[in-house]
């Protein structure tokens, strides 16, 4: 059952058969690179690894980019293609959501909020997680490399330090 409901999630997602316009939304991508990397462990069928990359290689190449509905272009982290590729991570991560992130000029709506694009922590923190299995399962340190650069890159756009002398309040 499970080997079917991953082919499905496969078909219907643009990923395989490779669709005009593959649906990528890194939290489920993210448990489908491990469940295909499960498949693999436990199967010994090739198609599930070749799976797990290609969704890799399609999250990264999707939700590394600006939205074509947004006013920025090219890849997030702002480097050129080819380096782009090289370091896919590093500028972070779309979540894939339907409707675009707020611009700065925008108003806050708390109830758009949940529908928007842009960059999740926790969102992040999965596709770390499945960047660093998927190094573990093939023994490339490359997916362990573009885990920590994106975890470099959330955590300075997410953290912060508090100036010296600064009370914390609850």
């Amino acid at each position: 059952m499970v080997r079917e409901i991953m082919l499905e999630f496969a078909e219907r997602t643009g990923l395989s058969p490779a669709g005009s316009s593959p649906e990528r939304y890194l939290w489920t991508d993210a448990f489908a690179v491990c469940n295909f990397l499960g498949l693999y462990r436990q199967t010994g069928d090739e198609q599930y690894r070749r799976l797990a990359l290609l969704l890799v290689d399609q999250v990264h190449a999707l939700l590394g980019r600006h939205r074509p509905d947004d006013d920025r272009t090219g890849l997030i982290s702002g480097l050129g293609e080819e380096e782009g590729r090289r370091h896919p991570t590093k500028g972070g991560l779309r979540i894939g959501k339907k409707m675009r992130e707020r611009r700065p000029d925008e108003p806050f709506d708390e109830r758009l909020e949940w529908d928007r694009d842009g960059q999740y922590f926790h969102y992040l923190t999965q596709w770390m997680h499945a960047l660093y299995y998927v190094s573990r399962v093939t023994g490339d340190p490359t997916f362990n490399r573009w885990a920590m650069e994106l975890a470099k890159t959330a955590h300075a756009r997410f953290a912060y330090t508090l100036p010296p002398h600064t009370k914390w309040r609850s």
